[in-house]
Parts: structure tokens; sequence; C-alpha cells
């Protein structure tokens, strides 16, 4: 870990920090992706066991898929003002 800050402060400038907010942004938007996959797969799994629990199953789903959006999308602004601060 301090060999990684110290890499970080012998750049000269932000350019390597741009780029690694950039990479976090990418690996941002590929976790939340797969997670809200496995989310929607899990649940239609879930509603062909179940057929009857469809409405709660639906309703948890959102919520889940939701609260991953907003993490993604906090790991997202934060890699934006690293790249432009």
């Amino acid at each position: 870990m301090t060999t990684l800050l110290i890499l970080l402060q012998a750049a000269q400038g932000a350019a390597l920090g741009k780029i690694g907010a950039a990479i976090g942004a990418g690996l941002a938007v590929i976790g939340a992706g797969m997670g809200i996959g496995s989310i929607g797969k899990s649940a239609l799994e879930a509603i062909a066991r179940q057929p009857e629990a469809a409405g709660d199953i639906r309703s948890n789903m959102i919520v889940a898929a939701a609260l991953i959006e907003g993490v993604a999308f906090f790991a997202l602004i934060v890699c934006i003002l690293v790249i432009f601060l």
C-alpha cells in the first residue's frame, strides 16, 4: 500500500490518478451490472419455484437493485471528481 502511494506521488501531477479513477469508474459499472444481473437471475428462479410469492420477490428485487445502483452512482461520482479536480 505504501509503495502504491509513493508511485502515485512520483507521477508528477494527476495523470496516473486520472487513469486510476477511470479504471475505478469502469469497475464500478461492471460490478453494478453483475450485481443487478445476479439479483434478476435469482428473482426469476425464485418466482419460477413459488409463483404465488411473485409480488414480494419482485418488490425485494427492486429495492436491492436500487441499493446497488446507489452505490454504483456514488462510486462514479467519486471517480469523476478525481478526474476533474
